[in-house]
């Protein structure tokens, strides 16, 4: 059983999501902590589609006279400055508007990836009855 179950990635790939939602869940909830803080910047993660490009994928192995393939380190995202909506006079560009913008697709990315791992599971666990 864990053989099979080892090949299936669609579970890596919803973990690294996952990890990638935390860290712009933080650069967000830090956002909003700062919003008052004269001089600071917004800050964003790149965005996870980039994050996912830079990960040499390749095909795996279904049978064992294939090629083995290895598994790839993943980092997430770094949080980076960006420009915000608007710069107030103290220079702090975090707008709560956006913040709370980003923290709702936050919110729906993280609802949505638990979704579709829960049916994979109900499908895996339906295929091994």
């Amino acid at each position: 059983m864990g053989e099979h179950v080892d090949g299936v990635y669609l579970f890596g790939l919803a973990a690294r999501h996952s990890a990638w939602l935390a860290v712009r869940q933080a650069a967000v909830a830090q956002n909003v902590s700062n919003a008052d803080t004269p001089g600071y910047r917004a800050r964003e993660v790149e965005p996870f589609d980039r994050v996912l490009d830079a990960f040499d994928v390749r095909l795996a192995a279904t049978s064992p006279a294939h090629m083995v393939a290895e598994p790839v380190a993943f980092r997430p995202g770094r949080a980076e400055k960006v420009d915000g909506w608007d710069v107030s006079v103290s220079g702090n560009s975090v707008t709560l508007e956006q913040e709370m913008i980003k923290a709702g697709e936050v919110e729906r990315a993280s609802s949505l990836n638990v979704s579709v791992v829960k049916a994979f599971h109900r499908m895996v666990m339906a295929g091994l009855r």
